[in-house]
C-alpha cells in the first residue's frame, strides 16, 4: 500500500497561538527539510491535503498557506478550491509581470488572502503590496539592514499582517517582537511536521477521460457519474474534496452523484485537470478490482433491502477502501459528508443498509446462508472486470 505525505508547519501569533498552517511538499515521511516548490510540488500538496487526507484533517479550521507557481498565479492552471481556508503564498521566484499582477489581482477580487513569500524590497514584489494581506519576511538569510525601510513601507497598507519567517535563534524571536510582526513561523517555534496516510492514486488513464469528457460543455451529469464510480480511488477523492465543500452546508450526502453536483462540475474539471498534473504512479487495478465489486454488489442488492442504489454503492465503495487501506469504515466515515442512515450502517451496522453490508460481508466469509448472491456477485464481478479491462485497452503501452 503506498502512502502520501504533506508536510505541515505551524504559523503563530504574537501569543504563541497557532492560528495557520503553511502545507509543504513531502515526498517521504522522514522528508522533513524538502524544500521542492515547482509545480509538481504545489499541484501535489493541494491533492494530498485536500482529496488524500481532507482538509479538516490537516488544518481543522484554521487557514492554510499554500506555495504558488506561476501557472496557477496566471490561470494557466485552476486553482481547485474556493477562497474560504486557503492563503495563496507567491513564491518569491514568480517574476512579477502584467500577466502576474493581473492574474493575482484576479484572484484577490474573487476573495483569495495573497501572501508575499521572502519579500525582498526591488525584486518588483513591491508592486504587490496592495492586493496582499501577508507579508513574509526572511529574518535568517533576509536582508536585514532594510529591515527598517520594508516595514515602513508595509505599514503603509493597513490591511497587511507581517509574517517573521525562519526564526532559528532567540535573537530573531526578539527582532520580530521589537517590530511589532503580528505572526511568527520557524524552529524555534515549531519545526514541520510530516503527517502520511495510505492511499490508492486513481488511474491515470482514469483521470485524463474525465478531464476529457469534462471539456465538453454539454457533457451529462450521469457521464461524469459513470466515469467516476467506476475507479474507487478517484471516487473517494470525489467524497472527500465534497466534506470541504460541505462545511457549514446541513446536507448530507448518500450518493457519488450527490457528491458531484455539490462540488459542481467545474470544481470537478478542475481537481481533474490537477491530478493529471500530479499524475502520480497509476493504482494496482488488482487491488481497485475487488472494492469496485463490492461497491457494484451492494448497489445491486439495494432494491432487494430496500436500499437507494447510489446510497448502497458509496457504502460499499468506503467498506472495500477501508479494507484495502488496512483502517475501518467508521474511521474513513468521519472524513466524509455522508448522510446519517450512510454514516450509521458503516459506523455501526444500523438500519437497512447494515443488513445489507452484513448479508455482503457474510457471503464474501462463505456463510452461503445469508441469501442468494451468487447472482448479483456475478454481475458485479462482470461489471468491474469489464469496467477495468475497457480501460487497459486504450491505456498507452
Amino acid at each position: 500500500m503506498d502512502a502520501v505525505h504533506v508536510g505541515r508547519q505551524p504559523i503563530f501569533d504574537a501569543n504563541g497561538a497557532v492560528v495557520a498552517y503553511e502545507l509543504l511538499f513531502r515526498g517521504r515521511m522522514d522528508d522533513v527539510a524538502s524544500g521542492r516548490q515547482d509545480t509538481y510540488a504545489t499541484s501535489t500538496v493541494m491533492i494530498n491535503a485536500f482529496t488524500e487526507f481532507g482538509i479538516g484533517e490537516v488544518a481543522g479550521n484554521r487557514p492554510c498557506f499554500i506555495n504558488l507557481t506561476r501557472e496557477f498565479v496566471t490561470g494557466r492552471l485552476p486553482l481547485p478550491f474556493g477562497p474560504e481556508q486557503v492563503v495563496l503564498e507567491i513564491l518569491e521566484t514568480v517574476t512579477v509581470d502584467d500577466e502576474v499582477i493581473d492574474g493575482i489581482t484576479a484572484l484577490a477580487e474573487s476573495g483569495y488572502r495573497i501572501a508575499l513569500d521572502d519579500f525582498v524590497w526591488g525584486s518588483g514584489h513591491e508592486r504587490l503590496l496592495g492586493l496582499a494581506s501577508y507579508v513574509k519576511l526572511d529574518l535568517l538569510d533576509g536582508d536585514l539592514s532594510r529591515l527598517d525601510e520594508i516595514v515602513t513601507a508595509c505599514r503603509e497598507y493597513p490591511g497587511i499582517q507581517l509574517v517573521a519567517e525562519r526564526l532559528e535563534t532567540a535573537e530573531q524571536v526578539a527582532i520580530a517582537d521589537h517590530y511589532g510582526m503580528e505572526l511568527r513561523q520557524g524552529y524555534a517555534l515549531s519545526r514541520p511536521q510530516v503527517l502520511s496516510t495510505p492511499s490508492l492514486s486513481p488511474s491515470r488513464l482514469r483521470r485524463l477521460e474525465l478531464v476529457a469528457a469534462l471539456m465538453h460543455p454539454d457533457v451529462r451529469l450521469d457521464k461524469i457519474t459513470a466515469i467516476i464510480v467506476s475507479d474507487p480511488a478517484l471516487a473517494m477523492r470525489v467524497l472527500r474534496v465534497s466534506n470541504s465543500v460541505a462545511a457549514g452546508v446541513t446536507s448530507r450526502i448518500s450518493s457519488v452523484r450527490q457528491a458531484i453536483m455539490m462540488i459542481g462540475l467545474t470544481h470537478i474539471r478542475r481537481w481533474a485537470t490537477l491530478m493529471v498534473v500530479d499524475d502520480v504512479a497509476e493504482a494496482p487495478e488488482e487491488q481497485l478490482l475487488t472494492a469496485l465489486t463490492q461497491a457494484r454488489l451492494c448497489e445491486n442488492l439495494g432494491p432487494r433491502f430496500g436500499v437507494d442504489p447510489g446510497a448502497a454503492f458509496v457504502a460499499g465503495l468506503v467498506t472495500g477502501m477501508a479494507r484495502l487501506m488496512g483502517i475501518t469504515p467508521a474511521a474513513m466515515t468521519d472524513q466524509l459528508p455522508l448522510a446519517v442512515d450512510v454514516s450509521d450502517a458503516l459506523t455501526f451496522g444500523t438500519g437497512r443498509l447494515g443488513r445489507l453490508l452484513e448479508a455482503v460481508r457474510a457471503y464474501e466469509e462463505g456463510d452461503w446462508g445469508s441469501g442468494d448472491l451468487a447472482g448479483p456477485a456475478l454481475d458485479a464481478m462482470r461489471w468491474s472486470t469489464r469496467t477495468l479491462s475497457a480501460a487497459s485497452r486504450f491505456a498507452p503501452a
